[in-house]
């Protein structure tokens, strides 16, 4: 049962979503109910260590951080950025700097909420334009090495042969 438990918890860290026991069980070859004893086991071993990581078993089986310490986990990477935040991050870093109020008309009402976000992830910078009615917005280090980069976005456009889809766009 020890051997089978740490062969759970690989497939729990290696995945990146919920996994039920029937799924566990046919990437172990084993028996659904041996997979799912060795799982109530699983989890109790990680309750009493009192420590940082658990297993969620609400909506499937997955290996997390506890809720408790996802302000470090946060501070040291992102976490999963919603599709359009991630096209609007897109949008930043390719016409950067671009005014707020350009990404806002590009973006819609909602690049306000993205900004902020990325902005908490430090994965973009503000500062007031000349006039001070609106900010520039503009991609970080963070950003760069989130998104293991190197170079300015401009070389990263070149190299996809886009910048001039970019700067000509509609």
């Amino acid at each position: 049962m020890v051997q089978l438990k740490s062969r759970i918890e690989a497939v729990l860290f290696t995945t990146a979503k919920a996994l039920t026991s029937k799924e566990i069980s046919e990437i172990l070859n084993e028996e659904t109910d041996t997979i799912e004893e060795a799982l109530l086991e699983l989890i109790m071993d990680y309750s009493a260590r009192d420590g940082a990581l658990e297993i969620d078993d609400e909506n499937g089986y997955i290996l997390q951080v506890k809720e408790e310490h996802m302000d470090i986990v946060e501070k040291l990477c992102p976490v999963e950025l919603k599709p359009a935040v991630l096209r609007t991050l897109s949008v930043i870093a390719l016409k950067e700097p671009i005014r707020q109020t350009q990404l806002k008309d590009m973006r819609g009402s909602n690049a306000y909420e993205h900004v902020h976000e990325l902005l908490e992830k430090g994965l973009i910078s503000r500062t007031r334009d000349k006039n001070g009615k609106s900010f520039n917005l503009k991609t970080t280090p963070k950003f760069a090495e989130y998104f293991k980069l190197k170079g300015d976005t401009k070389t990263l456009a070149k190299m996809l042969d886009i910048e001039q889809k970019v700067t000509d766009g509609p």
